[in-house]
């Protein structure tokens, strides 16, 4: 019996020291691969969405910005502010002059929320001003403070080809309120001079712009510090948008500094100022070539190592205290573990593919950490989505904006010519005629003003042809005949409104200048069940298939075409109504013609 049980004994002693071994190294082998594993899973994925949201933060970032370029286009190619700014250089009207060119900068300030200032340099030394900071009209609240001269920013900037951006600096400070501004410059041009250096006009912006842009997501801990913050450096390594914006200018690194030398010295930077602490402190970068900026990320990720610290002792006591439930602990514990994680990884893979309406299921048998990583992840995918949706958002509004540019630039000289032939009309002949003239201008003033976006049936917008073809040829002394054929069962169709004007404008303006046959204009419009054309023919002085292609293309004008820039702007106007489903065809020979050709949709 004795014998029996020491057997048992001993065979027992063998299958417990047999299966510690056998099972229980192999499961802290299991454990420690698994915590490597899923620590690996999530930095990995951590810093790869980090990227991701800093891109996107950066694209938010250029879309707002480029709203602020399109203002300031607007601006610099304003006639108005063009003829203000060489009466200023040439001292005639001086005062009335700069009051003049100040209403108009005030019109152009309102039009973004964190302008604070725009300002236009002249050649001769002047400078005009609206400040929202100061409203003051003899101080400015950046310029005096500024690193260059006013002298050395006229010249900078009238030597540049495109936009100049300075970097953000302290402007001054306004009921306690310290302001801190980036400005957005270029030279004024007069496209009738274009090297002319009259002047610069400089938008000076809000830096609290960029920092909204960047800090949604911002979280201080109750020290005080950030747990994570994004923020902003220009070209040269200075801060030009931080939560601290009194920061602002503070030179991080140096440009010719490797991507390692500049996390290390943005580590030091904000662990030497006690913005962060140093010892989980992780940095990511975004370089931004066509801003020039690099986005940085940082965050303290003590949390996260801590929580997947603790997830590694519990593993590990598990396994040293629950030998005799080996087995189920196991099958529920890293089983019930390793399926969380390998749920939240399979999430971010389908999400990595594209799929950012995927989220991670919320279980309530998920592990804490686990389910902490899963909600951090869902929060941060919607926090994406949201960013796109408000990024589509902002495309949508730069492209009307755009439209209703491209719209603005029919040729304003058309309506100075017509009054201006009205008043000869005045002095050289009876009212009944002036009386026609005028009614007709009055007609063309209020289809064009009315909804300009809008769409109107192809009968109105021929209506208003004749009508400005009876103007032109009115005015040019009926030089010209022009002949209007359109099928009856398109006269229904819906159209873009003075779609097809400027090509009508160019053929009268400039496609009959220096022709002395007779002047034929041909517009006709027809089409099929899918597509409506538009054919404009001229027997002018046509232009070289070459030059015909480029403008087909839409292509801007070269400075020796730039008679026929309203083709490339009304053949930009049309992919933007239509997209790929408009084309426009251009045939012309030099002395014979030219003959246009539009296909667009066919809407009813």
């Amino acid at each position: 019996m004795k014998r029996i049980r020491k057997a048992v004994r001993g065979f027992k002693t063998q299958i417990v020291l047999s299966f510690l071994i056998v099972s229980i190294i192999p499961l802290i082998g299991i454990g420690i691969w698994t915590y490597k594993n899923t620590s690996g899973i999530v930095n990995d994925n951590v810093k790869t969405f980090t990227y991701a949201n800093l891109a996107q933060t950066s694209k938010t970032a250029a879309v707002s910005i480029e709203a602020y370029h399109a203002l300031i286009y607007q601006i610099f190619t304003d006639e108005n502010i063009v003829a203000l700014t060489d009466k200023i250089n040439a001292g005639q009207d001086t005062a009335v002059s700069k009051n003049q060119l100040r209403r108009a900068l005030r019109g152009y300030a309102s039009a973004k929320p964190d302008i604070q200032s725009i300002t236009i340099l002249t050649a001769s030394g002047e400078a005009v001003f609206y400040d929202m900071i100061t409203a003051a009209t003899t101080k400015n609240s950046w310029l005096d403070e500024f690193r260059l001269s006013r002298r050395e920013i006229f010249q900078q900037i009238s030597g540049t080809a495109g936009t100049v951006m300075y970097s953000t600096q302290y402007a001054t400070t306004q009921g306690n309120n310290d302001y801190y501004l980036f400005h957005m410059a270029n030279r004024i041009i007069d496209y009738k001079k274009v090297k002319k250096r009259n002047g610069v006009v400089i938008v000076s912006i809000d830096e609290r712009m960029l920092n909204d842009i960047c800090n949604e997501d911002t979280v201080r801990m109750e020290d005080g510090r950030y747990q994570t913050m994004n923020f902003i450096a220009d070209g040269e390594g200075r801060l030009c948008s931080f939560d601290d914006p009194a920061r602002c200018g503070t030179k991080l690194w140096e440009k010719k500094d490797t991507q390692e030398e500049k996390v290390r010295k943005t580590k030091q930077f904000l662990e030497t100022e006690g913005y962060m602490s140093g010892d989980h402190l992780a940095v990511q970068t975004y370089y931004d070539e066509k801003l020039d900026f690099t986005f940085v990320n940082a965050s303290n990720q003590a949390a996260t190592l801590g929580q997947l610290r603790q997830q590694r002792t519990i593993i590990c006591l598990i396994v040293i205290f629950s030998g005799a439930a080996l087995v189920i602990i196991i099958h529920f514990t890293v089983a019930h573990l390793t399926g969380s994680v390998y749920r939240v990884v399979a999430t971010m893979k389908n999400v990595e593919e594209g799929g950012l309406a995927q989220r991670i299921p919320d279980e309530k048998r998920m592990p804490t950490e686990i389910e902490l990583i899963a909600r951090q992840f869902n929060h941060m995918l919607s926090k994406v989505e949201e960013s796109m949706d408000k990024e589509r958002e902002a495309v949508v509004r730069q492209k009307n904006a755009e439209i209703a540019a491209l719209e603005a630039q029919i040729n304003p000289h058309f309506l100075y010519n017509i009054l201006d032939t009205i008043n000869w009309m005045a002095i050289d002949k009876d009212e009944y005629e002036i009386s026609n003239t005028i009614n007709s201008l009055a007609q063309i003033l209020r289809y064009g003003l009315d909804k300009s976006n809008s769409m109107v049936e192809i009968r109105r917008e021929v209506e208003w042809l004749r009508q400005y073809i009876f103007l032109q040829q009115t005015r040019l002394k009926n030089t010209f005949e022009c002949q209007i054929n359109t099928e009856p069962e398109i006269l229904g169709c819906r159209i873009h409104k003075l779609l097809f004007q400027p090509f009508v404008e160019n053929a009268i303006l400039h496609g009959f200048d220096g022709v002395e046959r007779k002047h034929i204009l041909k517009i006709s419009i027809d089409g099929d069940e899918n597509r409506i054309r538009i054919r404009i023919q001229d027997n002018g002085k046509g232009m070289p298939q070459e030059t015909a292609d480029r403008f087909a293309a839409g292509e801007t004008a070269e400075a020796q075409e730039r008679s026929h820039i309203g083709i490339s702007n009304a053949i930009g106007r049309l992919k933007m109504y239509y997209e790929e489903e408009a084309q426009a065809e251009i045939k012309s020979c030099p002395g014979e013609g030219t003959e246009i050709t539009l296909w667009i949709p066919r809407l009813e």
